[in-house]
């Protein structure tokens, strides 16, 4: 057990930490700009919130069930392996396959800084489909290669951010930043739902609970200093962006706003190294997810709650499931505008995200959990859901469309599963998530 369990505080939080600054502040900054203005950092404070509410119930079902499967095995946990945590592990994997798309946008955004006239035409869907099909291959060939290179990528990108908002607050204009600058309430609050994308990742510590010295002690401590502290990096790294870059120049370049807001005190030298930083954080993030989601989908395959055909191996590896996932992504990335693909993203998570607070607070005595806390994080999830569509049915329907064509194309896999395979709707709890 000694040699497993060699994870500490610091360890565990490096993973979460990992996956939250990936390709998510990069991709949807500007977006965040466009809707809250000056008020730009509390939206992403807002998301924090429901973010840390969130990461309460994953830190005490993590300690209570420690495994690989995070939070597949969670909800089979608190509600069975039924039609509707099948749905919903399959809303999580396309959700997976939702963020891989915006990654890939957002590396082809940066990328095309470095061309003259590459925001129009075939080059940026030419970036797009690169960004996902190189570490497709990757991950066919040897996942590794990436992967061994993760920790640098991951501390060069928080250096960078580090250096943007240290020489960046010598050039924040407090007037930007006032009450006047920000947007109504209502547009702040959509603001950090839109973005609640960035904030996604935390949960990837779930996955390795089963690797955690003293988890009791470790797994909530690390939850808490992964979302904390990224949040204190977003927050600055909104100031300092809105507080020196002035807002028409932020809506010219709102794709690669962050590498933008390290001109005025950088100057082209941190608009170049932030671009650098965003390709680098952004292919990582893609080799990542398509990893994860190419094994939750064979996890969820040899469950027979996906078709079976994610399960298939080739040289031991989930290749099929690999193929599967850059396809799907690639054409998501390729035919949906980066907006509605951020929307999409943080409903599906955000949706996942209730289910996971839902099972915290139906198992709250057996897990140690606080109802209220995790009863509390399932409201602001379902009524950050609610406010997100109803935002997009007026600005974005297409990702409305989108979001409901997931639901539905989720339950209706597992309806055709469940009669093709013969397995019951209802899996006894007591073999659920074994």
């Amino acid at each position: 057990m000694s040699d497993t369990r060699r994870l500490g505080v610091f360890a565990a939080s490096a993973i979460g930490i990992g996956g939250m600054v990936g390709g998510g502040i990069f991709a949807v900054l500007g977006e965040a700009v466009s809707l809250a203005h000056g008020g730009t950092p509390l939206a992403f404070a807002l998301a924090g919130v429901i973010a840390f509410l969130t990461a309460y119930a994953y830190a005490r079902l993590s300690v209570a069930y420690p495994s690989q499967g995070g939070t597949v095995v969670f909800l089979h946990r608190a509600f069975a392996a039924d039609l509707a945590t099948g749905t919903l592990n399959a809303i999580l994997w396309l959700s997976y396959l939702v963020t891989l798309a915006l990654y890939a946008v957002a590396f082809s955004s940066y990328a095309a800084t470095f061309f003259d006239g590459a925001g129009d035409g075939w080059l940026p869907h030419v970036l797009i489909t690169g960004a996902i099909v190189v570490p497709a291959i990757l991950n066919v060939l040897d996942s590794s290669i990436v992967g061994r290179s993760e920790l640098v990528i991951v501390a060069l990108k928080l250096a960078l951010l580090g250096v943007v908002v240290g020489f960046g607050m010598a050039t924040v204009e407090p007037a930007r930043l006032e009450p006047a600058a920000w947007a109504s309430p209502g547009s702040l609050a959509v603001a950090g739902l839109v973005i609640f994308v960035a904030y996604e990742g935390f949960e990837l510590i779930a996955n390795a609970a089963h690797e955690v010295r003293d988890p009791t002690r470790t797994l909530p401590r690390a939850y808490a200093l992964t979302v904390l502290s990224v949040a204190a990096l977003y927050v600055l790294v909104a100031i300092v962006t809105v507080g020196s870059v002035p807002e028409e120049r932020i809506a010219e370049a709102q794709d690669y706003a962050l590498a933008e807001a390290a001109r005025p005190a950088l100057g082209q030298a941190g608009f170049v190294c932030v671009a650098v930083s965003a390709l680098l954080a952004t292919l990582s993030a893609i080799n990542a997810t398509i990893y994860g989601g190419a094994r939750l989908g064979y996890t969820l395959a040899t469950d027979r709650e996906m078709p079976p055909v994610l399960a298939r191996r080739v040289w031991r590896r989930p290749v099929m499931g690999v193929l599967v996932v850059a396809l799907l992504s690639a054409l998501l990335a390729n035919l949906v505008e980066l907006t509605e693909i951020a929307t999409l993203a943080s409903a599906g998570f955000l949706l996942v995200f209730a289910a996971v607070n839902a099972s915290a607070l139906r198992l709250g005595p057996a897990i140690g959990a606080r109802r209220w806390i995790a009863g509390l994080g399932m409201l602001a999830c379902l009524g950050a859901l609610g406010v997100l569509l109803a935002h997009a049915a007026d600005e974005s329907p297409v990702a409305v469309w989108l979001f409901v064509a997931f639901v539905t194309g989720a339950l209706g896999f597992e309806l055709v599963l469940c009669r093709i395979l013969g397995r019951p709707i209802d899996i006894d709890r007591d073999d659920a998530g074994a």
